[in-house]
């Protein structure tokens, strides 16, 4: 409202109406501000909400409001990464979509990817495989690599309390 009130004369700046008057237009102009900033943010897919629903049905995904936004985010971004002619990199760019990076892929007759930054089994490992299968020849076996901690690795390294804040799915044979 002080913004609006500074492009009026004082005699009229000063009266009850106009500052009724500019009041209630400055709340609807900070109403739009909110609405116009949510829109935006709609137009990347990295901060959409309720347009995720528009990119998953651009591309065929099937919505599932039962996932989370950062998994949903995950294939719409792997679905639009998986075009193109499939080499270890275009898997790649797709396993990074779901796991932030740190993927290597290799391929010796059958597809293998090995997660590197992540321990244990990413969370959304079915949306991955879903993600690569779409995009795989049927007649390539794929072969998922998975890193975990061994007693060899942490013996004489990590400490009790270390141990203990550790969860189990971070250890070999670990559920």
């Amino acid at each position: 409202m002080s913004n609006l009130k500074s492009y009026l004369p004082p005699f009229l700046s000063n009266t009850q109406l106009f500052s009724d008057l500019l009041n209630a237009q400055g709340q609807e102009l900070e109403s739009l501000d909110v609405k116009l900033a949510d829109i935006l943010a709609q137009f990347d897919v990295d901060t959409a909400t309720w347009a995720l629903d528009i990119y998953e049905l651009e591309l065929g995904i099937a919505t599932d409001y039962t996932k989370l936004l950062s998994y949903r985010r995950s294939v719409i971004k792997s679905k639009w990464r998986g075009s193109g002619k499939l080499d270890a990199a275009l898997i790649k760019t797709v396993c990074d979509a779901f796991t932030n990076g740190d993927v290597q892929v290799t391929f010796d007759g059958t597809i293998h990817v090995k997660f590197n930054s992540v321990l244990g089994i990413p969370p959304n490992l079915m949306d991955l495989r879903i993600a690569v299968e779409q995009i795989k020849p049927a007649y390539l076996w794929l072969d998922y690599l998975f890193s975990f901690h061994l007693i060899r690795d942490i013996d004489q390294v990590m400490t009790i309390d270390e141990l203990q804040l550790t969860t189990l799915n971070k250890f070999a044979g670990g559920v």
